[in-house]
């Protein structure tokens, strides 16, 4: 399930592009701001918004570390920020003054790439703030760039439909179309598909573009054997221009955005559609996932910006393996723990799980004790809220992993369902959980976010029988 947790409407105008670092959300918007978000608590920060470009912003992207934002406009300038005072440290001009469409940072955060509305190309050193290439590509505007998780080459897109393929020496490897009415963005994934011999890797790559199509391509890149561009599938379920694409961190899905107005989340295994979002009331027109994956921002010409929130099901879905989905929560980073927190309404909490250098490893060994004795938490009544919470995601790995149909696990309490009943939305939930949900919240649908039209819950009479059966079988 996904869960649409935080819509931020601070933009007076159409937003243009999302990006995330491990604490931040950047966003940029034509009414030539970029604002800048916490990830804990999604408040703005205090030197946000930032304020240079004379026109709109149509690009953000943070350096790796995330100490360093990059931001480009049709004011011909692409703008370094520091992240955590909001200063300028740099004023980079394109050399032909035209406006910028899309810039990006190299994987070691040496270099940065801007793309122009001529076609112009240029190649920054990131420490310096100066030119080191510049290039350009025959026809069309430069709309998308996307840097090879190796950094030793990069893509560029076009507003004519071509794939232009760049080594780190500006030098041009390969170009040809890709996407007949031009693309709109492309993505690379960061896990590598495939070792083969002579260290050749092989990278999955994303592009998207008017012509309602999303494609994935298979890279292939040495200095010996050269450059190599596979056409491998399309992705359907969008029935108009799609203009943004993103691959998740772990390189398990990748999300779509488009001017049916959707946001569709696939599976990169499988190529199955996992959700398809449909919040926004104008065009999603850019989206992207955090770097720990639980979370995903789209943006939309309807000023706003989504956050949505991912459960273990989804996230497990797009695993290919049980062994992987038992040490998922295991592998989680301090960040990840980080963003759990704030998910269950813990966020005062962050810091002293940071001091302690909680992971999830950590998260899934703590007692009543460690958590008086070594984390220091006084309150009773929060220990116990605490427990409770990793009781329950415990409990949520173990039912995704102990083969129960999902169908008779609650969608509220992620456990098999004792007393179904039916709620007015038609999906069915365990008794009490739905009964506690709609007496604590807002009469909204655990499944859509929508209003339930009523708050009668039905017996699922049908769905208890079959139940009882699959216990009887599977029962010891």
């Amino acid at each position: 399930m996904v869960k649409l947790i935080h819509t931020l409407a601070d933009h007076g105008d159409d937003v243009n592009c999302c990006a995330f670092s491990f604490s931040l959300l950047a966003t940029c918007s034509l009414d030539k701001t970029i604002r800048l978000y916490s990830l804990h608590d999604f408040t703005e920060l205090p030197h946000s918004p930032l304020k240079f470009h004379t026109y709109a912003v149509h690009c953000c992207c943070f350096s790796p570390s995330g100490h360093i934002l990059a931001s480009c406009s049709t004011d011909g300038t692409t703008v370094l920020w520091n992240t955590e005072n909001g200063q300028m440290l740099a004023v980079m001009e394109q050399p032909s003054g035209s406006p910028v469409r899309v810039c990006q940072f190299s994987p070691d955060s040496r270099c940065l790439t801007s793309g122009a509305a001529d076609g112009t190309v240029v190649l920054w050193n990131a420490q310096s703030y100066k030119l080191y290439r510049c290039g350009s590509v025959k026809d069309g505007s430069l709309v998308a760039c996307a840097f090879s998780p190796n950094g030793s080459f990069f893509v560029t897109g076009s507003s004519c439909g071509d794939l232009t393929v760049w080594d780190d020496k500006m030098r041009c490897l390969h170009s040809e179309k890709a996407h007949d009415l031009g693309i709109t963005c492309c993505d690379f994934s960061s896990q590598p598909v495939s070792d083969g011999e002579q260290g050749l890797q092989f990278f999955r790559l994303a592009s998207c573009g008017q012509d309602c199509q999303v494609k994935i391509w298979i890279v292939s890149f040495t200095h010996i054997l050269g450059f190599e561009l596979k056409y491998k599938s399309t992705l359907s379920g969008h029935c108009a221009p799609v203009l943004a694409c993103a691959f998740s961190h772990d390189g398990q899905m990748l999300v779509s955005g488009s001017v049916d107005k959707s946001v569709i989340v696939y599976d990169t295994n499988t190529e199955n559609i996992l959700h398809t979002l449909t919040q926004h009331t104008r065009y999603v027109t850019t989206c992207a996932f955090a770097p720990n994956t639980l979370l995903l921002a789209t943006g939309s010409m309807d000023k706003t910006v989504n956050i949505w929130q991912f459960d273990l099901e989804t996230l497990c879905q797009a695993r290919s393996t049980e062994d992987q989905l038992k040490q998922f929560t295991e592998d989680w980073s301090e960040e990840d723990v980080s963003t759990w927190l704030c998910a269950q309404d813990l966020k005062d909490l962050v810091g002293i799980f940071k001091m302690n250098n909680i992971d999830g490893k950590e998260l899934l060994n703590l007692t009543k004790e460690s958590l008086a004795d070594d984390l220091k938490i006084e309150s009773l009544g929060l220990r116990s809220k605490v427990l409770r919470k990793i009781e329950e995601l415990r409990t949520k790995v173990k039912s995704l992993s102990s083969g129960i149909p999902d169908e008779f696990v609650c969608p509220i309490t992620r456990e098999l369902m004792k007393d179904p009943v039916i709620a007015s939305d038609g999906y069915s939930y365990e008794k009490e959980a739905i009964e506690n949900w709609i007496s604590k919240k807002k009469r909204t649908s655990p499944m859509t976010n929508l209003v339930l039209p009523s708050a009668v819950l039905t017996p699922n009479r049908t769905l208890k029988m079959a139940i009882n059966r699959w216990l009887e079988t599977h029962q010891k």
